[in-house]
């Protein structure tokens, strides 16, 4: 590890140039740094595709963690994940290892002199970055279905909520737009939404509206002037914001921060492009306006603001590298080439473009200890879903074999497949595969079954030659079904 020269005012943060087309465009962004007088000291880490070869399966050594927890700040070069299986996402890692809940992606058009169907767009996407299906637990239950489970978190929904209203209120934006699939997923999408309505009533300053995530994607596409801060959770956030970004105009224009309590990373939203590495010709405008996002999250305002403005002019002067290259550029530069007009226009404003103005963040980050938790509700057992694995594809069948291990306490209510209710009194024209969720309720509402009857359940079907590969115990909280309905009942 190689750290650079510091002075007591510098703030330390740590680099990794990455792979591919990484050392290109971020030593470009350093230059540009230094000219603008970053009080910054860096410190280089290495990670991605060598450090996965040399044998690190999380593509990250021990060291570079250590690098990581001291500067607290992270600007990250694009990397390669080595292809072939046992390789995890570090990205993913990272912002999960370090508690990086709060992805943000400004997508705004820069036309015309980078072309686009929408030179109005202006919106930024916050994403929560934890949990959701990329808690990537997944299993292989039976031949035929595989399950990912998807993990929304009371926490975490406040966390990303809270953050998207006061990144609304700190950057002077009007309206909040929650994206949810909360008419499906009444219970996981329901609780964003629910957290969205409450944690909004304490922002009345600020317009709020709620889009069910497809038809919100579509006008994202369609009409994206019509939106301000979006948030929503991981998947959805992964997606659209990456529609956002190539609808811009170029997927290499945008820059993402990832931010955490403790620790920030900032990079760009593009690979590594190992294809065009070396040859001098990738944009570092996506990690360079990463960069900006670093300076801003380090109080360093004065020098965000002069680096932005300095590469609007670039821009605007039709200074452009080969990804941008149209009926607009002047003059066609290398990678270095750009980085040199960006210093030369600092202390430059835009003419056409308009100027950015940043102000220092508050001291403090938004979330920190903000969530609070609540005393536990009132939570009663009142059954169990057993799954199972039976070829079988008779719903009759398997109930008569279930029904021989209802006790007096449980009893056999309902045998779904895929979510749809097969049993009783399913349709003959429902397809099923060989995974069964076959639901045991309390006989009785006035007696509350216990775990020993579960396990008596579970053991006599067991014995019988039922394949048992997964049980979810049902619960009321404070009165309320703790889980949903099957489809059809």
């Amino acid at each position: 590890m190689k750290n650079a020269q510091t002075n007591q005012n510098n703030v330390p943060i740590t680099v990794a140039l990455g792979d591919g087309i990484g050392p290109e465009i971020t030593r470009a962004t350093l230059k540009i740094l230094e000219a603008a007088g970053a009080r910054i000291a860096p410190e280089f880490i290495d990670i991605g595709e060598q450090v996965y070869l040399a044998g690190h399966s999380s593509g990250i050594e021990p060291s570079a963690w250590e690098s990581l927890r001291r500067t607290r700040v992270f600007l990250k070069g694009p990397i390669t994940t080595p292809s072939g299986s046992g390789y995890k996402s570090l990205n993913v890692t990272i912002r999960k290892t370090l508690g990086l809940y709060a992805n943000v992606r400004p997508c705004v058009s820069y036309a015309p002199f980078v072309k686009t169907q929408h030179p109005a767009m202006d919106l930024v996407i916050i994403r929560e970055n934890e949990e959701d299906l990329y808690a990537g637990i997944e299993h292989r239950q039976t031949d035929e279905v595989f399950q990912c489970l998807k993990l929304i978190s009371r926490p975490g929904c406040e966390k990303i909520v809270r953050y998207a209203f006061e990144y609304a209120r700190q950057q002077g934006r009007k309206k909040v737009t929650c994206m949810v699939k909360d008419n499906i997923m009444k219970m996981t999408d329901g609780l964003f939404y629910k957290v969205f309505q409450e944690i909004g009533a304490e922002y009345p300053d600020i317009e709020q509206e709620r889009y069910i995530i497809d038809i919100g994607s579509a006008r994202i596409a369609t009409r994206p002037e019509q939106f301000d801060v979006i948030v929503t959770s991981n998947l959805y956030g992964d997606i659209i914001s990456d529609i956002a970004a190539e609808m811009t105009g170029s997927v290499g224009l945008a820059g993402s921060a990832n931010i955490g309590d403790h620790v920030a990373m900032f990079e760009a939203i593009h690979g590594s492009a190992p294809d065009i590495a070396g040859q001098g010709i990738a944009n570092p405008s996506g990690i360079l306006l990463g960069a900006v996002m670093m300076l801003v999250h380090i109080r360093q305002a004065d020098v965000a603001e002069q680096v932005h403005n300095a590469w609007l002019a670039t821009i605007e002067e039709g200074i452009h590298t080969g990804d941008l290259r149209g009926e607009q550029t002047l003059q066609h530069v290398s990678t270095a080439e750009f980085a040199d007009a960006v210093v030369a226009r600092l202390g430059h404003e835009p003419k056409i473009f308009k100027p950015v103005r940043y102000q220092n963040p508050p001291e403090a980050p938004v979330s920190k200890s903000s969530y609070q938790r609540k005393a536990p509700a009132e939570k009663k057992l009142v059954g169990v879903d057993v799954f199972v694995h039976e070829p079988n594809s008779d719903p009759e069948f398997l109930a008569s074999r279930l029904n021989q291990h209802s006790e007096s306490a449980l009893s056999l209510q309902m045998i779904t497949n895929r979510g749809i209710k097969v049993w009783p009194n399913g349709f003959p024209e429902t397809f099923c595969t060989d995974h069964w969720r076959c639901r045991y309720l309390a006989s009785d509402d006035a007696s509350a079954p216990s775990h020993q009857d579960i396990l008596c359940i579970l053991g006599g079907l067991i014995e019988s030659g039922v394949d048992v590969i997964k049980t979810e115990n049902l619960y009321t909280f404070d009165g309320e079904a703790g889980y949903a309905l099957g489809q059809g009942q």
